[in-house]
């Protein structure tokens, strides 16, 4: 069976993966991911705008993500469901986009892919109870879009818009985060995990994580975060359970290694996750969107008993254990949103005036298996000692348990938080440059990203609209981006590819 998908960076030989999926996806559960898209097109052809259809878009869009659902039962049950909504005549194939134009496609895959990060971001959002009208009401208008013979420009329009709703739908995520579980704080946070049964719980959902907090507390289970979830210890309200203990492990890609014959209970809130092997497929389970065939799936009761079952089965280990991050370190340090940066935003101005601090990068992303992401390593290790790191999502975790010092008081590399923190480090950048008196692209900023999957691509749109220059971008470009739209994002926002560190080091600094 022949399949066609080519949305996240390790798409095979940069052009799309035809036979199965480098991310382990079957062709058939491609095939019903593309049909479950079309469906989701055809109920936004509709015109009812309702919050059944807006939920059941959202869900659509986030199921499709990159390492998302595996599960090709649930796909179908979803598909059908779907389907039995639209009662308007809508067909649509989203093949016809994957055939048309290369430059329409590629518009038209921004504008996709896009959305699946939004929906991602408002699913969050919606599961504490925040919603936005301008926000669920442009899945309609975007998807009517793709599905209509527009022209280059005003597919460009809309690829815009897309980063400008995202922008909302992040500061809505950050509103539920901050309002729900209080402002991140500075926070230390072990690898190391203690003796006795543990439940590591992984992907970016707060929610699935404060209440599994609540059901286990007193019950002698230490809960670990994995990858995306590492900003929650940071929370006020979720640091206050005394058995939320650590963080295990590093990022996504690691962790058919990492959990292999674990003593313990793996939660999957969201993506990422990679086909379950044998060795520890008895202890995960899913919930939420995401699902995998043969592994206990939690429904909409969030009851987690069954998880905790299995972590007090398995005991954990016998002895405390200590573990590393990939540079040996044992403490990473999160908590610095916007809030907190902001906070000591006079010190970091005056260290810029007295050139104590000559320059701030932000270097963060999605980190990925395919070879070349250790260049965000050897980067962030060569950054001088008067230049700030501002980090977020998982990427970091080629580089976070690094201590790179302090300049005065401010260590010198602050964890942000997950991707959907871009927000706090847009709004850090605007703050910054109101009170340098200048634009953001003045300012001695530069981002250097790496992406994998769609949300990465909502947030590069959303700095795209923003106006922001500059960007490199890496470890390779989307194969999805026509040459004739990267030569437009090169001439207009002056996108580039990542190089070495040494180079890119050197051009930027130069330029300083």
């Amino acid at each position: 069976m022949e399949m066609f998908c080519f949305q996240c960076e390790q798409t095979a030989h940069r052009k799309g993966c035809t036979t199965t999926g480098v991310c382990g996806k079957s062709a058939d559960t491609a095939n019903l991911q593309d049909e479950l898209t079309s469906a989701v097109i055809e109920l936004a052809n509709c015109n009812k705008i309702n919050d059944e259809n807006t939920n059941l878009i959202i869900e659509g869009l986030f199921t499709t993500i990159t390492n998302v659902n595996f599960d090709n039962k649930s796909v179908k049950e979803l598909t059908l469901t779907i389907k039995s909504k639209i009662s308007c005549n809508s067909e649509f194939d989203i093949k016809s986009v994957w055939n048309c134009n290369e430059d329409i496609r590629s518009l038209k895959s921004l504008i996709l892919f896009g959305l699946k990060g939004i929906a991602a971001y408002a699913h969050h959002a919606a599961n504490l109870n925040y919603k936005d009208g301008e926000v669920n009401n442009y899945f309609y208008e975007a998807l009517q879009g793709i599905s209509k013979d527009l022209s280059v420009d005003e597919l460009t329009a809309l690829v815009l818009k897309t980063g400008e709703i995202n922008l909302k739908c992040m500061e809505l995520l950050d509103r539920a985060n901050t309002e729900t579980y209080g402002n991140p704080v500075p926070t230390k946070v072990t690898t190391n995990i203690e003796k006795g049964p543990f439940i590591v719980v992984t992907g970016h959902d707060l929610h699935d994580l404060g209440l599994l907090l609540e059901q286990t507390k007193d019950k002698g289970i230490n809960i670990y975060t994995h990858g995306e979830m590492l900003p929650c210890h940071a929370y006020p309200e979720l640091k206050k359970y005394s058995h939320l203990k650590g963080n295990f492990g590093t990022a996504w890609q690691n962790q058919q290694k990492e959990f292999d014959n674990l003593p313990g209970a793996i939660l999957f809130t969201t993506n990422c996750i990679m086909p379950v092997k044998d060795s520890y497929k008895d202890r995960v389970f899913t919930t939420s969107v995401v699902q995998y065939p043969e592994c206990t799936h939690i429904g909409e009761d969030k009851d987690f008993t069954t998880v905790i079952n299995k972590a007090l089965e398995l005991g954990g280990y016998n002895e405390d254990k200590e573990i590393t991050g990939i540079n040996g370190g044992e403490v990473l340090t999160v908590g610095f949103a916007h809030n907190t940066v902001l906070s000591v935003a006079d010190k970091v101005i005056d260290a810029v005036k007295t050139g104590k601090l000559k320059h701030i990068f932000l270097v963060g992303g999605c980190d990925g298996a395919k070879t070349g992401r250790n260049y965000y390593t050897e980067f962030v290790k060569q950054t001088p000692e008067n230049t700030l790191v501002l980090t977020l999502a998982c990427g970091k975790y080629r580089f976070n348990d690094l201590d790179l010092g302090d300049i005065n008081g401010i260590p010198r590399l602050l964890d942000m938080g997950q991707c959907n923190d871009a927000y706090s480090a847009i709004k850090v950048a605007v703050e910054l440059s109101k009170a340098f008196n200048c634009s953001v692209n003045d300012l001695p900023l530069s981002l250097v990203l790496s992406w994998y999957e769609q949300k990465a691509v909502c947030i590069l749109l959303t700095l795209l609209y923003l106006g922001i220059e500059n960007i490199r971008l890496g470890p390779t470009l989307p194969a999805f981006v026509s040459p004739n739209v990267l030569n437009f994002l090169v001439d207009k926002f002056k996108i580039k590819p990542i190089t070495t560190p040494e180079n890119d080091l050197k051009e930027i600094l130069e330029q300083c």
